[in-house]
């Protein structure tokens, strides 16, 4: 039997040797705190910044709107004045500029706009075969009036995902026309799209044979206002990948240069 004395000694030994790992556990726990306060904090921030240029934004497209009407007009009151043919062709030059450039800022906004705002998906049970023939239907016309053979592949039997077929939509078709714009100049203009179930997950490919995109590039093509395009604002990649992240989904890209694109939109399958 242990006398008290050396009880009361191993007690305090335990204590002391115990003591280092509730300090360090304490020094854990308060940095975590600080850690989660300071994103928490950040998450808010961003939050805030986010609905600050949203409105501001659209805040902005109001007085576009009032000085893209107002150059129409002037163009339709040029025309009655009495003056010179050739002065009033070239105010009327001068006009057509502007309007143009009011078009493009209310674009660049509704991409904006678009990318930043909040995505609300309303999904149910969607056949993808459905949504893409559709959309192959809608696309043709386009293809047509730029000499692209567009042929379509799809399974025989149908594919389900829980999915917003609206904005899924969307996302296939900013890749179709990125994919039309990769032709131009090339001698051989085609484009596929392509639908594959495999395991859990469907692939869709929208296949072009364009300029195609330099490997160290895949991951930049989808950081915001990164375009190569002339005039493009360098967010239709974005959005879309953002709207199959939305659907638990992703984006992946094969490309060889001089020799075309194969995007491959990734969703989940129910």
């Amino acid at each position: 039997m242990f006398s008290l004395p050396w009880l009361l000694t191993g007690i305090a030994l335990g204590a002391v040797s115990v003591l280092p790992f509730i300090v360090w556990a304490h020094k854990r726990d308060a940095k975590r705190t600080d850690e989660a306060r300071r994103r928490a904090q950040t998450s808010e921030r961003m939050a805030e910044i986010g609905n600050m240029t949203s409105g501001l934004a659209h805040e902005i497209k109001n007085p576009l709107s009032t000085v893209g009407l107002n150059a129409q007009l002037l163009v339709e009151d040029i025309e009655q004045l009495d003056a010179p043919e050739k002065e009033k062709v070239k105010i009327t030059k001068r006009l057509g500029a502007l309007s143009r450039e009011v078009e493009r800022l209310r674009g660049i906004l509704d991409d904006f706009l678009q990318f930043a705002g909040r995505m609300k998906l309303h999904k149910e049970e969607t056949d993808l075969c459905e949504v893409l023939r559709e959309l192959d239907d809608f696309y043709q016309p386009q293809c047509d009036s730029e000499d692209i053979v567009m042929r379509i592949q799809l399974p025989e039997h149908p594919v389900i995902a829980n999915v917003d077929a609206s904005l899924l939509k969307q996302a296939i078709l900013n890749l179709l026309i990125n994919a039309t714009h990769a032709m131009e100049g090339s001698e051989q203009r085609e484009l596929m799209i392509r639908l594959e179930a495999t395991g859990d997950e469907a692939l869709i490919h929208i296949i072009d044979t364009g300029k195609g995109i330099e490997k160290e590039r895949f991951d930049e093509i989808f950081h915001p206002y990164v375009s190569s395009k002339r005039g493009g604002t360098g967010l239709g990649l974005p959005t879309t990948m953002r709207i199959a992240q939305e659907h638990g989904g992703h984006i992946t890209v094969n490309s060889s240069v001089g020799q075309g694109s194969d995007f491959i939109v990734r969703v989940p399958l129910s």
